[in-house]
């Protein structure tokens, strides 16, 4: 009996350090497979529900002749009608080959599913700045890779109504209470940040964020 039961505890040593060395190295598996499974239908939701909601919107501000006035407009409109979990654009970080569904919300449930807008910024085509939280090393650890962008190159932001391309300004790391990540800009901003990081976010512990901060270098209307 004390044989079998020894032989379960190190069964499950094993199965504990391996989960662990796999979340080091990748990204914890479990909740990858959750997230990619809530990304996949995610995306059906987006370019089919949100893609038809939107067609209808345009027509409302098809009287405003300056795009990046429409831009502006239809930003505030998808914003004011966005519900926590919603899929509402997709973030793409091309130089790093990845891209993600983003849903509306920073909570723990709406961050499982990918990265999550913070509901206090603006949406693509505001003025101001647009804050994006994301997992570094669970739930398909969106944000896993993102210290490894460089000053120069681009964050494309591809929402229904139009296609936002930002090019990076800096790189900082701050502290987890530090909010000053979603104070407003001058100028249209991106700041994609990281919810947790390293070694401790096996054990639910936040370290520093990664902070990358942006300028709005092109925009394009979507028909």
């Amino acid at each position: 009996m004390l044989r079998f039961v020894a032989s379960v505890l190190i069964t499950s040593g094993i199965l504990m350090l391996a989960d662990a060395g796999l979340t080091l190295a990748w990204q914890e598996p479990v909740s990858a497979f959750f997230a990619a499974r809530e990304q996949g239908r995610l995306a059906h939701k987006l370019d089919v529900e949100a893609a038809g909601v939107v067609a209808r919107d345009k027509l409302l501000v098809a009287s405003i002749r300056d795009v990046k006035r429409r831009l502006a407009r239809l930003g505030a409109i998808e914003r004011k009608r966005a519900r926590t979990g919603d899929p509402i654009g997709r973030i793409k970080l091309p130089t790093l080959g990845r891209h993600y569904v983003v849903v509306q919300g920073t909570d723990t449930d709406t961050l499982r599913k990918g990265p999550g807008h913070y509901p206090s910024t603006v949406f693509p085509g505001e003025p101001g700045t647009m804050a994006i939280a994301g997992h570094r090393t669970t739930y398909g650890a969106p944000f896993r890779t993102i210290d490894q962008l460089k000053s120069g190159q681009h964050i494309v932001l591809a929402m229904p109504y139009g296609t936002f391309t930002y090019s990076i300004t800096s790189i900082t790391i701050v502290q987890p209470e530090d909010m000053s990540i979603v104070t407003p800009t001058p100028v249209p901003t991106v700041t994609p940040t990281v919810v947790n990081g390293g070694v401790a976010a096996i054990a639910g512990i936040a370290l520093g964020s990664v902070v990358n901060r942006t300028r709005q270098v092109d925009l394009k209307w979507r028909r």
